[in-house]
């Protein structure tokens, strides 16, 4: 069963058991797929299904973050809920010690690449590897901290 499949499959699941948060959370990510696929005329595949989970995602922390600023805490809460839900659709997540593993041999690869500038190139390096598996703005602090070492 595909990712997109399963997602299908849950909805019609939220839609049996009367669930509204997580139907509605569903329904805007069965959009934000099919919004994809219409724009770029193809069918995605589960890592295309993958980042538009990871771009969901990050609105929502982005989401939380503000609103959590603005002290409207009612709004932070159901996006907190939304984030669990979208969670579940993606892959096991890395462990930090797998991270620093991935980034080590990221930079044994690439030679003497030392300072800022080779932030951008060793984030290529990873991306492909961490993708959907990892947090990329937590791959990103955790290679800056290491190149300022």
């Amino acid at each position: 069963m595909t990712l997109k499949e399963r997602i299908t499959s849950d909805t019609r699941d939220a839609m049996r058991a009367r669930a509204a948060a997580k139907l509605s959370t569903l329904r805007l990510l069965q959009a934000a797929i099919k919004q994809r696929e219409v724009d770029e005329r193809r069918e995605l595949a589960d890592g295309d299904v993958v980042a538009v989970i990871e771009r969901m995602l990050k609105q929502r922390r982005d989401s939380i973050e503000q609103f959590t600023a603005g002290r409207r805490l009612d709004l932070a809460d159901a996006e907190r809920a939304e984030v669990v839900i979208l969670e579940a659709y993606l892959p096991q997540q890395m462990s930090p010690e797998e991270i620093d593993a991935a980034i080590d041999a990221a930079i044994g690869a690439a030679g003497s690449v030392t300072g800022p500038a080779a932030m951008g190139k060793l984030m290529a390096a990873l991306k492909p590897a961490l993708a959907g598996r990892a947090d990329m703005a937590a791959v990103a602090a955790r290679l800056k901290a290491r190149l300022a070492v």
